[in-house]
């Protein structure tokens, strides 16, 4: 009995470990890889508790593999814009100015009962609503609303709309890496960005995160320099 708690009280303490190394977040916002691993790490810490016979350096050599490898990966999807597509997908736009792509619900597998549940969830009742809706590699959806059909409305406050307010920012530099599809998003040139870069004095490579809408209006986050 002694030995049967002890290895749960090992188990339990190396697995809170593990799962504070590979980062806090809830089971549903789990990456595919993250959620693998947590998996596979409580199958097999149940192992040892249930036999006696299996030695506790069984159940703890796997999982501290399991972990470390789960480090890594994440330490080289933080480096590598490739890896962090091939180990977590990208996000995918469901519903673009209140129509529903199809072929991307097709692809992710997602029903359409599955994504009425998630606009719901985010308090949308209405598809014509939706400005846009992005899948997340988590698989929750992101809703950004129309301008008239957000909480406070255009009619209640008498505000002009020139009809681009629906384009949310997106990302246009992460990481000090250029992402080519935002530049066509916002319907900017390269010359815009190098002048914009020219004007603030700082380099692509210097910067950490850049967001920009389709009114030519960023933000920019240099790099923290490391010590």
């Amino acid at each position: 009995m002694f030995t049967i708690f002890f290895k749960t009280i090992i188990l339990y303490a190396l697995i809170i470990v593990g799962l504070r190394l590979m980062g806090k977040r809830q089971l549903g916002e789990l990456q595919p890889s993250e959620f693998v691993v947590t998996i596979l790490i409580s199958n097999i810490a149940t192992l040892p508790i249930e036999d006696v016979d299996i030695p506790l350096l069984t159940g703890i050599l796997p999982i501290l593999t399991l972990v470390s490898c789960e480090v890594i990966m994440s330490t080289v999807a933080l480096k590598s814009k490739r890896a962090r597509k091939i180990l977590s997908g990208s996000p995918k736009i469901v519903i673009r100015d209140g129509v529903i792509d199809q072929r991307q619900l097709r692809d992710l597998r997602f029903s359409i009962d599955d994504l009425m549940e998630q606009l719901r969830q985010n308090n949308v009742f209405d598809i014509a609503d939706v400005a846009f809706a992005i899948v997340e590699t988590t698989g929750k959806v992101s809703v950004y609303q129309k301008f008239e059909a957000r909480n406070v409305t255009a009619e209640m406050l008498n505000l002009p709309s020139d009809g681009q307010e629906s384009a949310p920012p997106v990302v246009m530099i992460s990481d000090g890496q250029l992402i080519e599809e935002a530049l066509r998003y916002c319907n900017l040139r390269h010359e815009w960005l190098e002048k914009t870069l020219g004007d603030q004095k700082v380099r692509l490579e210097d910067i950490f995160l850049m967001t920009c809408n389709r009114q030519a209006n960023y933000h920019i986050i240099k790099k923290e320099k490391v010590a």
